[in-house]
């Protein structure tokens, strides 16, 4: 769900507190942001794509997840993952987005519809696990514009290491990558895209 820059504000005013007042975020660098119950515990929660500051030398967007305290109701900062979801709204066609899925899991999309021939499209799922952020599955399509037999889909499951990419099964050691630490290298290599 898109939040509306007055909701969004909001939700940063009331997760502030004195310390973090200063570091607190410009809505005008929001891109995106979701709600749901990622800790499932019946309390809305809160995550959200967010440019990179003007001269920070960053270059592409942070994820922040906010989860709901349940003693005050306020929306507490659990996690800051800086510079590791590329896109931005400058150029139609690479906007990124996170939405809520009913599963309680988070969907970062990344993409590529605007520039060069190849086109692709990338899913993080993220999960929350033991506490923390972790990529729980992994998809991406691809397709040339110049050479319509030139595709790429994957779609496999981090935390078990199976799935399939071009209608063939894949595996790898399943594991628990935190969101911090992923790559999307890693999810192309078990795809085989190079």
């Amino acid at each position: 769900m898109k939040m509306s820059l007055a909701v969004m504000t909001a939700c940063l005013s009331l997760s502030a507190t004195a310390p973090q007042a200063a570091d607190a975020i410009d809505p005008e660098r929001i891109i995106f942001a979701a709600t749901g119950d990622w800790d499932k515990d019946g309390t809305s929660d809160l995550a959200m794509l967010v440019a990179p500051a003007d001269g920070s030398g960053e270059d592409d967007n942070s994820v922040y997840i906010y989860l709901n305290d349940g003693d005050t109701d306020r929306l507490k900062l659990k996690t800051v993952v800086a510079n590791k979801v590329w896109g931005d709204l400058t150029m139609a066609g690479r906007a990124p987005s996170i939405t809520a899925l009913a599963n309680g899991s988070i969907l970062i999309t990344t993409h590529n519809d605007s520039v060069g021939r190849d086109r692709w499209e990338q899913k993080l799922t993220v999960a929350y696990r033991n506490f923390d952020f972790v990529v729980a599955g992994y998809t991406y399509t691809s397709y040339d514009t110049l050479d319509p037999d030139n595709t790429a889909e994957c779609d496999f499951n981090v935390l078990t290491g199976k799935g399939k990419s071009s209608g063939k099964p894949v595996a790898t050691k399943g594991e628990i990558v935190l969101l911090k630490d992923w790559s999307d290298d890693r999810g192309q290599t078990v795809c085989g895209i190079e």
